[in-house]
């Protein structure tokens, strides 16, 4: 049995309004933006801040609000598509700077939008199998270093940032038993092409998909419809099977990967869930990638949305293409 026992969060100082996006791209309207993907500003890293940068900026966030001590850490997890090197693991050089004892395991995981359900899931294991009393989990993502200039769509939704939780053996929410699932015959709908082995130079290429948003090989693309179809054909199913293996019960309260306004409100209404139990809260943020589902469960507990005894489900899906979920008993 595991618990979260704490989270925190950072998102970078340089803010980038809709208004500052229409001056680039006049075409479009700020009522157009807000209306559609729900983000009216998002946070950007500075030119030298990196995933790792960020990851510890939350770190040490969740230690100063929360008097943990690094001390006490025994496992560090990062999840990020945008790590500092290629090697070594970005955690291993957070596990240094943080301060957190030799005798500490320390790895990267490389996912996207259901990042913090599948940390969760190996934090639960090592917790649970007693190879672990506190576990560091860390979400970062610098998705915007990676978007071509011109991609007005995907620089509206993306911000960066980064969270910090502490899964131990005991905590503020008992995680529940997981549900996940992959297919990567969709790899193709969010990928990044260039860079690594398969193509580790540039490649140049451009070509029209279908909704006529530009693929550029050497920039971060994403099939916007392909993701809602895949969102709206996955989550659904990933719901009434957590509800069955978690005591067969629905949950006082959903907190999804903040994805955008319309997938959320979509999402919603297909699965036919109460306006007042579900999180939807993108407007200052964008889209954090692995981080958006540990900024809204803090978010809501500061707001006093999720109090003790409730049951909340969280589900992230995305990048992979990939999914997962679970609930969380308060």
């Amino acid at each position: 049995m595991s618990y979260i026992k704490a989270i925190s969060f950072y998102l970078p100082e340089r803010i980038v309004t809709n208004e500052e996006l229409l001056e680039e791209f006049p075409e479009w309207s700020a009522d157009k933006v807000a209306s559609k993907v729900g983000v009216l500003s998002r946070h950007l890293a500075a030119q030298g801040e990196t995933a790792g940068d960020m990851a510890e900026k939350a770190a040490r966030r969740l230690f100063e609000e929360h008097g943990i001590s690094p001390a006490c850490v025994d496992f560090v997890l990062l999840c990020t598509q945008s790590p500092d090197y290629f090697l070594p693991s970005t955690a291993c050089i957070l596990q240094h700077r943080l301060g957190i004892p030799t005798s500490a395991g320390a790895l990267d995981y490389n996912l996207g939008c259901s990042g913090c359900i599948y940390g969760l899931m190996l934090a639960d294991a090592l917790v649970s199998a007693g190879t672990a009393r506190n576990v560091l989990l860390l979400t970062a993502e610098t998705y915007q270093k990676y978007l071509h200039p011109s991609d007005k769509s995907n620089r509206s939704i993306f911000g960066d940032g980064a969270a910090a939780c502490l899964v131990s053996t005991e905590g503020v929410a008992e995680i529940g038993r997981f549900s996940y699932g992959t297919d990567g015959s969709g790899a193709r709908h969010l990928i990044m092409e260039t860079g690594a082995a398969r193509h580790r130079e540039p490649l140049g290429t451009e070509s029209m998909d279908d909704e006529g948003h530009m693929r550029r090989s050497d920039y971060l693309y994403m099939d916007g419809g392909a993701i809602m179809h895949f969102t709206l054909n996955r989550v659904p199913s990933l719901i009434k099977e957590l509800e069955k293996i978690n005591d067969g019960e629905g949950a006082d309260y959903y907190v999804f990967h903040q994805a955008n306004k319309f997938i959320l409100n979509t999402l919603r209404k297909v699965c036919g869930i109460p306006k007042e139990k579900f999180y939807i809260n993108v407007e200052e943020t964008g889209n954090t990638v692995s981080s958006t589902i540990f900024i809204a469960l803090r978010q809501c507990m500061d707001a006093g949305a999720i109090q003790s005894g409730m049951r909340v489900m969280v589900a992230g899906f995305g990048v992979g293409l990939s999914w997962g979920g679970t609930v969380l008993r308060f």
